[in-house]
């Protein structure tokens, strides 16, 4: 079985990312149809050994499709998924715009694939660093019961975009030569700099990209009273985020219990040997499926609590490989049917 598949934005760093995995995980692919804006269309993309022609995204695209992928935008995916799903195309949206919908599921697949079985149409993909903070905290949880938690995160420019990387090395090269060069993507200089906003600034003093590790993680973990704190901070890397996190749990912790539940999930890896300095980094987790956990320690504020870093590559577990992951859950639980 195989299936005819959109992918909106394909020509943006999401979309670029979907393609090298829907190769590499060799998803059954019968027909490809890259979306993008009007400019892209007619421009070409590579899969699977053969040029494919970029389409405008319009309601009609998506005619005849099995499932879209949404990496466009949360003003597309509002516009164009109600159209996609009326034509009978599944859509895995990217953006914002239907994550917290209470008839949209929001799933990572190694924590809620159950929730895929009661999809109307579209099923939402998490914010980045949810997603790379929940492989950390998910097996905790099971093993110690999560009561709440601070987070602190070291996000990469790529979660900006391919603009934003451009500007990183742009600054980069420009300093060396012992020049300047303009901030245009971010308010202020990203090179050798940090920058303590991510997304706009809500009323509360808090970023809306700091209460989307709130209200995603209740959600996708199915802990309504789950208490969560987070500081966003742009850093000058150029792919992968990485997050420290504090946590507190439910029951006495244990070291050595929470690294064997750590190497055992399907959606991390153990790497913490702090005696041999080997712990996650960006360097090393851009471009792996799995999310790096290590520095797992007793945290000395929480009475049963663990602090620990997370480092993930969020174009992949943080944005393309979680879609990928949902449509092959999809496929699994028969619940993308083939047209």
């Amino acid at each position: 079985m195989s299936y005819r598949i959109g992918i909106v934005g394909v020509t943006g760093a999401v979309g670029q990312e979907l393609l090298a995995l829907l190769a590499r995980r060799k998803f059954p692919v019968a027909e490809l149809r890259p979306l993008a804006s009007a400019r892209s269309a007619g421009t070409k993309v590579s899969f699977a050994g053969k040029e494919w022609t970029v389409r405008e995204a319009t309601p009609d695209a998506f005619e005849g499709l099995d499932f879209a992928v949404f990496s466009a935008g949360g003003s597309i995916s509002l516009a164009l998924a109600p159209e996609a799903v009326k034509r009978g195309c599944v859509v895995i949206d990217n953006s914002s715009a239907f994550r917290m919908r209470d008839d949209v599921p929001l799933v990572v697949p190694e924590i809620n694939a159950a929730a895929l079985d009661d999809h109307k149409g579209v099923i939402a993909n998490p914010n980045c660093s949810t997603a790379i903070a929940l492989m950390g905290l998910w097996p905790l949880h099971q093993a110690f019961g999560l009561r709440r938690f601070f987070a602190s995160t070291y996000q990469a420019v790529s979660g900006t975009g391919a603009e934003a990387m451009r500007e990183l090395d742009a600054q980069a090269r420009a300093w060396a030569r012992g020049e300047s060069h303009p901030a245009k993507v971010y308010p202020h200089t990203i090179n050798f700099n940090l920058i303590p906003q991510v997304d706009a600034f809500l009323d509360d003093g808090y970023t809306k990209e700091e209460m989307k590790m709130l209200n995603e993680g209740r959600k996708i973990m199915g802990l309504p009273s789950l208490r969560v704190t987070t500081t966003c901070v742009r850093v000058p890397v150029f792919r992968a985020h990485s997050i420290a996190i504090s946590a507190e749990f439910e029951r006495s912790v244990d070291v050595d219990v929470a690294r064997r539940a750590v190497a055992a999930f399907e959606g991390s890896e153990l790497c913490d040997e702090p005696a041999a300095r080997r712990y996650p980094m960006p360097l090393d987790y851009a471009g792996k499926e799995k999310c790096g956990v290590g520095r797992i320690r007793k945290d000395t504020l929480f009475d049963n609590g663990l602090s620990l870093w997370v480092s993930g590559d969020q174009l992949w577990k943080g944005a393309a490989l979680n879609a990928v992951q949902i449509a092959e859950a999809l496929h699994a639980r028969g619940r993308l049917a083939r047209r």
